[in-house]
């Protein structure tokens, strides 16, 4: 043997087990950055080349700098490759700091044969490098072939305005971050287990028993616990660095997922999606109250037609707001049909509390637009002519100004009978024609011939969709979310699993002095709890915030009516997980301890 460091390769294979969680976690991270980078290099591909051939030599890059909302996007891109780059070192750390912690005796006779502390921390620095000789290649492999994959899906069954994107682009700069990341991961993950490596006294190689000065000095308090749940608590807070890698990922998954959650809220106001985005609109040369309303039904009745709807419109009608019966403020009037009302309930667009069953047929009830600095309430009355309309709903934002702010001025969304009653008008200003999937070129222009014959003007909007490039968004996010928690999981189980094992002795003498299997597993469930628990206070603590602030940074700097709510769903969601995936990973461990003998445990290397 030419040094010690020859050592490395043997070590890898001898230890293969209890690296493979790290040799995950980095092909993770290297996929996740690889993945990411690329889809966005792709993207910018497609639409630089669209973009091009529409406005000649266009920079996409310049255009993106200039711009805030490209700015914000090239920040947000950025914070989410760092947490990522988070996520992998706090994961690759816990693996690491597990799998240290079962070869304690090893490291304690390379100190018997001569290895210096300095030595030791190089070789674990070395050895997790090592791994990345397999774990980058296959990290930027799979993540080309998911860029691949995704492409292809978005050219082939999402079409349209993904027809250009590339289907198999090689981006330099996916790989280059992908492998920068997987180095990086490895080498900042690997110090704190390598200062633990290089602590192990010679003492232990020989003993096989922990140093003394690391043997618990104090007696377990088991306050209002049974003996079996206090010790697991214990276990659990002993160990402070094993705590903090532990909680780490527990309250990173939190973190992680608040994050994410953010960008399907902002695609959501980038692209909204609403039931009744129409693909034809009607409109009168004038913008007023001028066509038939017979117009609607003839529209219905032809091909390629799915549903036809239309709205009514009178502006700066005189009204009494808070009790003024002088009728001295004006309001917007707007009449939606039935399925232009359902579409609002559909589309989450009205506030809690708003009742949108009153506002249905001839009835004194209206929904009011809103937003943060409107006076109004659900409940309040205003005086329209001689009659008193009451608000039975709010809307979250002003659909008909260009910025979703209603400035101060009240628009009255009312059913179609009750505009007529409070109007006398029975036309449309606006009809509005969702086409099926099916409907043909020559469907439209039917419609369009109807449309001229009557003197109106038609606009087709089939070209403006953009559902799928939100919901290739959203399968996007939740896809990178599904692994994110999936490796946690995973990392968790195996940390849980290797902690378990490198106590596998004392479980072993609990056992021999009277500690039944049931006990033993009450006893590790309520260590993988105690990480549980404060994993998802710090989570919360953490990802909560951050959650605010980029709700403000990328929503409400752009789109100023939008208003950040606690993500109760999406947190309640996270911290069921986490609670199934503490059970998840205390389960197999406690099985395994149950299924051999105490001389096995106490006698088990």
């Amino acid at each position: 043997m030419r040094s010690y460091l020859s050592l490395i390769p043997i070590s890898a294979k001898v230890h293969r087990r209890q690296n493979r969680m790290t040799l995950l976690c980095v092909i993770f991270a290297v996929f996740m950055v690889t993945a990411i980078f690329s889809m966005a290099e792709m993207g910018a591909r497609m639409e630089q080349s669209r973009l091009s051939e529409k406005h000649g030599n266009f920079s996409l890059l310049s255009s993106l700098l200039d711009s805030r909302m490209g700015q914000t996007l090239l920040m947000t891109a950025g914070v989410m490759f760092l947490l990522v780059l988070i996520a992998g070192v706090l994961m690759i750390s816990s693996s690491m700091n597990s799998s240290v912690a079962q070869r304690t005796q090893f490291f304690g006779m390379m100190r018997c044969i001569g290895m210096s502390k300095q030595q030791i921390i190089r070789f674990v620095r070395l050895e997790a490098l090592n791994w990345c000789k397999i774990a980058v290649p296959i990290g930027l492999v799979l993540g080309i072939l998911a860029s691949w994959a995704l492409c292809a899906a978005l050219r082939f069954l999402v079409g349209e305005e993904f027809s250009n994107i590339p289907l198999f682009g090689i981006s330099i700069i996916g790989i280059i971050s992908g492998i920068l990341v997987g180095v990086i991961t490895v080498l900042l993950a690997a110090g704190i287990p390598a200062k633990r490596a290089a602590k192990v006294s010679p003492v232990v190689a020989v003993s096989g028993n922990p140093e003394p000065d690391k043997m618990s000095r104090h007696s377990v308090h088991t306050g209002f616990f049974k003996i079996e749940t206090a010790l697991g608590i214990h276990h659990a807070v002993a160990a402070k660095k094993n705590l903090f890698l532990m909680t780490g990922s527990f309250a990173l998954s939190i973190v992680l997922f608040l994050s994410f959650s953010v960008l399907i809220d902002f695609v959501d106001h980038l692209m909204p999606q609403s039931a009744a985005a129409s693909d034809i609109d009607i409109s009168s040369s004038d913008g007023t109250n001028t066509i038939d309303s017979d117009m609607a039904q003839m529209l219905t009745n032809m091909e390629g037609v799915k549903q036809v709807y239309g709205r009514r419109s009178s502006f700066n009608v005189a009204a009494g707001l808070e009790g003024d019966t002088t009728l001295s403020s004006t309001v917007d009037l707007v009449s939606f049909d039935d399925f232009d009302l359902k579409a609002l309930q559909k589309d989450g667009t009205l506030r809690w509390g708003s009742d949108l069953s009153k506002v249905y047929g001839d009835s004194g009830y209206a929904l009011a637009t809103w937003d943060r600095k409107s006076p109004w309430d659900i409940g309040d009355t205003i005086l329209v002519g001689n009659e008193e309309i009451t608000i039975a709903g709010l809307l979250k934002y002003d659909p008909f100004s260009g910025d979703g702010l209603t400035k101060g001025k009240i628009t009255l969304i009312t059913s179609g009978e009750t505009f007529t009653r409070l109007t006398g008008i029975t036309d449309y200003s606006l009809i509005m024609v969702q086409t099926t999937s099916n409907a043909t070129d020559e469907d439209v222009a039917a419609i369009c011939q109807i449309v001229e014959e009557n003197g109106y003007t038609m606009n087709d909007k089939r070209d403006q969709r953009t559902s799928g490039t939100y919901f290739a968004f959203v399968a996007c996010v939740y896809a990178f979310l599904g692994i994110i928690t999936l490796v946690t999981v995973l990392n968790i189980v195996n940390s849980i699993a290797m902690s378990v094992s490198a106590r596998i002795k004392q479980y072993g003498a609990m056992r021999a002095v009277g500690l039944d299997g049931h006990q033993i597993s009450k006893m590790i469930l309520a260590e993988a709890f105690t990480y549980a628990f404060w994993g998802c206070v710090i989570g919360c603590m953490i990802g909560l915030p951050l959650s605010k602030i980029l709700y403000d940074f990328l929503i409400i700097n752009h789109f100023p009516y939008a208003v950040w709510n606690l993500p109760i769903g999406a947190l309640a969601i996270i911290v069921l997980f986490v609670i199934a995936a503490a059970v998840l990973a205390a389960y197999s461990p406690a099985k395994r301890i149950q299924t051999i003998s105490v001389t096995e445990t106490i006698n088990e290397l």
